[in-house]
């Protein structure tokens, strides 16, 4: 029986995230420092920072994360509940802490070309 015409909250998809205005990745980011963590600076947030740093490490990227600490701002994202990862002008995760593996695959999704070079493999 529905009350007061209450309706279900309807889940916004975690991959639909824009940047807010005028903070799309420019081309020229993307080669390098196109990652940001939103968060207060809590254990959490330091966490997938440094998952982040490991995981961009490992694909031999740039490792340059910038980490959003103010409020206003994280807001403008959309962002309600922090850590959230930032990649190219999107937000790729929100709400939990990334392992550096799961980091790892959301970059290599976000960019195809990323990671280390495999032309002495194939022949």
């Amino acid at each position: 029986m529905a009350l007061f015409g209450k309706k279900k909250p309807q889940e916004q998809p975690r991959q639909t995230l824009e940047a807010p205005a005028g903070e799309q990745a420019s081309p020229s980011q993307r080669q390098g420092a196109a990652v940001k963590v939103l968060g207060s600076g809590c254990a959490a947030c330091n966490q997938l920072e440094e998952a982040a740093r490991a995981a961009l490490e490992d694909m031999g990227m740039d490792t340059t994360i910038e980490h959003v600490r103010d409020f206003a701002q994280i807001a403008a994202w959309g962002v309600m509940s922090t850590p959230a990862l930032v990649v190219d002008g999107k937000v790729v995760s929100y709400g939990k802490v990334l392992k550096k593996e799961e980091v790892v695959r959301i970059l290599q999704n976000q960019r195809p070309q990323a990671g280390p070079s495999t032309d002495g493999e194939r022949k």
